[in-house]
């Protein structure tokens, strides 16, 4: 049997109309995000997380060290390849590291703006992090825009399905 593809150029809800001969059906069809990133408010190491109204996260504070701030861990929504592509603010990355059923990291990851990279075998979560990558961390207020999808593009920024998943300190 054959399968049909559509790809909808803005999210929320729209119909399919269908028609066989004589027949015509209209389908309800929900179009999702291409972003595969799930986040949501979120405070720790010194970094505070809130979600904008366009979806995107409006980040402050100041890390307490080098490599710290904030995570959120979701399940792997896809396999392949994927790219981590976006918008952020001097001093902070983002990254995306994959999980085993027990959540322990296997190698590899996706960086902000970086190559794409394979989901290695056996990832079932991934963590979305958002770092200092300073050695002496400085204030921070800003918004960032990061966005996971799959194959080796990067498309503009869209706002993902979730952002409502409470994150914390990493």
């Amino acid at each position: 049997m054959g399968a049909i593809s559509i790809t909808g150029k803005s999210m929320g809800a729209t119909s399919l109309k269908l028609t066989a001969g004589k027949i015509t059906k209209t389908v309800p069809v929900t179009v999702l995000s291409r972003n595969l990133l799930s986040y949501g408010p979120a405070s720790g190491n010194g970094l505070t997380a809130i979600v904008n109204s366009d979806g995107s996260l409006h980040v402050t504070g100041t890390a307490t060290g080098q490599w710290r701030g904030l995570s959120w861990t979701f399940s792997c929504p896809v396999q392949g390849t994927v790219k981590l592509s976006g918008t952020g603010i001097a001093g902070l990355t983002t990254s995306v590291k994959f999980l085993d059923a027990k959540g322990h990291q296997l190698e590899g990851q996706a960086t902000s703006n970086g190559n794409a990279v394979a989901i290695p075998a056996g990832t079932v979560s991934l963590r979305f992090e958002i770092l200092s990558s300073e050695a002496t961390p400085t204030a921070k207020d800003g918004d960032i825009r990061a966005q996971l999808e799959s194959g080796d593009t990067a498309h503009e920024w869209m706002r993902p399905d979730n952002t409502s998943l409470m994150g914390g300190g990493v």
